[in-house]
């Protein structure tokens, strides 16, 4: 009996002890913590981990992980209550670590803002909806990152399920999340200040982590670097990230203009022309700078009218939208607006008005290339001479700020078109070089068959071999390109090359008389009449205009 009692007495000490080591907030931690589970885009489970609150509105933070490629995730409070994850607030793939925002109000804990001393004893805290585990641990090492950051090692068997579980200390802060070491036995936790510091930017929608995660970025705080989310998400091909990130703006902009813009150019877009309509109407009566709200509603109208006016849309015409600008430009009178007008004035087919516009807003503050670029347009459905059209390209050319070059890309590219109509050949090819220049590259196969073309005529074979090859390179199976390889190689005498490249444009499309009229007369050079002339007939019954003088002039 006696025995007996000394156990008993131990068991009490025992459990007197544990419960000293574990103070009240440490017990109330759990309450926090939480069970984060991510789905696939097909709603099978993805990943599994945990976390812990860190705010009273959603606010939470845990491993990145179980984020990467998942469309969807939710999370378990310790009531069982289930929440989705609404916005990622930040990453970081180096710590494997991820701030992101919930539905609903939160129990939070908060985040220490001092770090914990090597030795000094902290407590892990597990997730269960009824009686969670807390573990005690002691700090065996800190290290130091980025200056103000701590990274925790733990000697301490990895408790099972605690996964990204929150670390705190005495007073029931978080100091870190759990992460078992892939290299050793120890337990890291990295800082929870760091992660609760973790924020998106306005290129964040371009990050290659945040890419891999289905769920929106949240908008950042800073204005001017939500306007680049809102540009940046418009131009990424992700319409469930640009709507979130659109409607997000809105909310917390509400009396700026380019949230209801974005989103009528989304309801544009789908061709919902009656909502954009009436998102325009809210963003007037909404916003601060009424002059914007009418400008951008003009600019709306603009391009539907000019992009889409195949669809119709009884309340809206160039008209509407050119009431619109003059709204904007009653309220506030400036340039931009000017220009707005002038090009509504062109798409009205008024030419010789929309040059006089263009060409007045060269001398004011916006002086800019594209004016001389649109007043060239205006010179060319004028059918003024041509050199008129070329005089204002060089001019949008040469008022190009040096530093941003690529801008004049496409004034290159219409002066190379303007050239070309005056049989100005080589000044055409050189432009349409300098526009592959300035774009890096990056232009498709047709590119190379309209410069093969200029370079023919201005007799720069060679040249052209190289272009109409690259064109050939990049769209394998259009016959045109090896038609127009073949009778390059006959103009210049490469019979074998000029009868190879025939016979493929023939395997390629059969019925394509070009690739028969040029085979037929490579053959002849070559000196194969029959096979030629069969093939020149070839091309006679399928339509070649050009087939019977062929024939007649060889059949002598």
């Amino acid at each position: 009996m006696k025995q007996i009692g000394v156990i008993l007495t131990l068991i009490i000490l025992c459990v007197c002890g544990n419960s000293k080591a574990q103070p009240s907030a440490v017990k109330n931690a759990a309450k926090s913590v939480f069970k984060l589970t991510t789905y696939n885009a097909d709603g099978t489970v993805l990943s599994t981990s945990h976390g812990v609150f860190v705010g009273n509105n959603g606010e939470a933070i845990s491993d990145l992980k179980p984020f990467i490629g998942a469309s969807k995730a939710i999370v378990t409070d310790s009531k069982g209550r289930e929440m989705n994850v609404e916005r990622i607030m930040g990453v970081n793939d180096i710590y494997n670590v991820a701030k992101f925002k919930v539905s609903g109000k939160t129990i939070p804990l908060n985040v220490a803002q001092s770090a914990s001393a090597s030795g000094s004893q902290a407590w892990l805290v597990s997730y269960a909806e009824k009686s969670p585990t807390i573990t005690a641990a002691t700090v065996k090492n800190v290290e130091t990152f980025m200056d103000k950051y701590s990274y925790y090692i733990f000697s301490l068997a990895v408790p099972e399920n605690t996964n990204a579980c929150p670390f705190v200390n005495s007073e029931g802060q978080v100091i870190g999340i759990m992460q078992p070491s892939t290299t050793s036995t120890d337990i890291h936790a990295t800082d929870a200040k760091f992660i609760t510091e973790l924020q998106t930017t306005g290129l964040s929608v371009e990050d290659e982590t945040m890419k891999k995660i289905g769920i929106p970025p949240s908008l950042p705080t800073d204005k001017s670097q939500a306007l680049l989310t809102l540009m940046m998400a418009a131009q990424a091909n992700d319409s469930i990230k640009h709507a979130a990130i659109v409607s997000d703006f809105i909310n917390q902009y509400p009396t700026s203009v380019d949230g209801y813009t974005a989103q009528a150019q989304i309801y544009l877009d789908a061709n919902d022309f009656e909502s954009a309509e009436k998102e325009m109407e809210t963003a007037i009566k909404k916003v601060e700078n009424k002059d914007e709200a009418h400008y951008n509603y003009s600019k709306i109208i603009y391009n539907k009218e000019v992009y889409k006016s195949d669809i119709p849309y009884a309340a809206w015409n160039l008209d509407k939208a050119f009431e619109e600008i003059n709204k904007a430009y009653a309220i506030n009178p400036q340039p931009s607006y000017q220009h707005q007008q002038a090009l509504i004035t062109y798409a009205k087919g008024e030419y010789q008005k929309a040059y006089d516009m263009f060409m007045d807003l060269t001398k004011t503050s916006i002086r800019n290339p594209e004016l001389f670029y649109n007043a060239s347009q205006c010179k060319q459905m004028l059918k003024a001479p041509m050199k008129e059209v070329i005089a204002l390209l060089d001019s949008a050319i040469t008022t190009t700020d040096t530093l941003r070059l690529r801008e004049a890309a496409p004034y290159f590219l219409a002066r190379a078109e303007a050239y070309i109509t005056t049989d100005s050949f080589r000044q055409a090819v050189f432009d349409y070089t300098r526009y592959e220049i300035l774009v890096n590259g990056n232009v498709n196969a047709n590119f190379y068959y309209i410069r093969e073309q200029a370079e023919v005529k201005a007799k720069l074979y060679q040249q052209a071999l190289i272009d109409i090859s690259t064109a050939i390179m990049l769209a394998p199976k259009e016959p045109t390109y090896y038609a127009e390889k073949a009778s390059l190689e006959l103009r210049v005498n490469m019979m074998d090359d000029s009868i190879k490249t025939a016979t493929k444009c023939i395997e390629l499309a059969p019925e394509y008389a070009d690739g028969y009229l040029i085979l037929g007369l490579a053959q002849i050079n070559k000196g194969d009449k029959a096979n030629g002339m069969s093939n020149l007939e070839k091309a006679k019954e399928l339509g070649h205009v050009q087939a019977q003088a062929m024939i007649e002039k060889y059949s002598k």
